[in-house]
């Protein structure tokens, strides 16, 4: 079973959106694609017919997947989030003690997780290594490189 995922409002709206998508549009497309593959022929060696079913394949198991995310889905409320310690949905300025650069970052879901706009996932070595941290607290981060250590500066929503 998966993990319980949480995500703002904006972001479940989102995953409807595309699951909706999926199923009311690329569904009937790629029924489509295989019907008239199908026409051309001897199905033994007809790629288009192959690729065709393939790409129906790959659709249904993404829609499988969106299905079980949503299904695992929780809304965090803004207004609920307690600020005293870092935890999902906080914006966290760190201070990186080796090279004294200071970031900061917003603990996001895996689904909304981009670090270029300064939101990194929870399930990340940073995200899990400041997680429940709190301010003036240091953090040590696993890494690839070796352990980094990041000074919690500030919590904020």
């Amino acid at each position: 079973m998966s993990e319980v995922m949480y995500v703002t409002q904006e972001t479940m709206e989102q995953l409807k959106a595309e699951l909706q998508k999926m199923r009311a549009i690329d569904r009937p497309a790629a029924s489509r694609a295989i019907a008239e593959a199908r026409e051309k022929g001897d199905l033994k060696e007809n790629a288009e017919y192959d690729a065709a079913k393939e790409a129906q394949g790959l659709l249904e198991a993404r829609i499988a997947k969106l299905e079980s995310d949503l299904s695992n889905a929780r809304i965090i409320e803004i207004d609920t989030i307690d600020t005293s310690k870092v935890s999902i949905l906080t914006k966290v300025t760190l201070t990186n003690l080796k090279t004294k650069k200071q970031v900061t970052y917003q603990v996001v879901s895996e689904k909304e997780a981009d670090l270029k706009s300064g939101k990194i996932s929870v399930t990340s070595p940073i995200g899990q290594g400041i997680l429940g941290k709190q301010v003036g607290e240091v953090a040590e981060v696993q890494a690839p490189a070796g352990i980094l250590q990041f000074k919690i500066e500030g919590i904020a929503i």
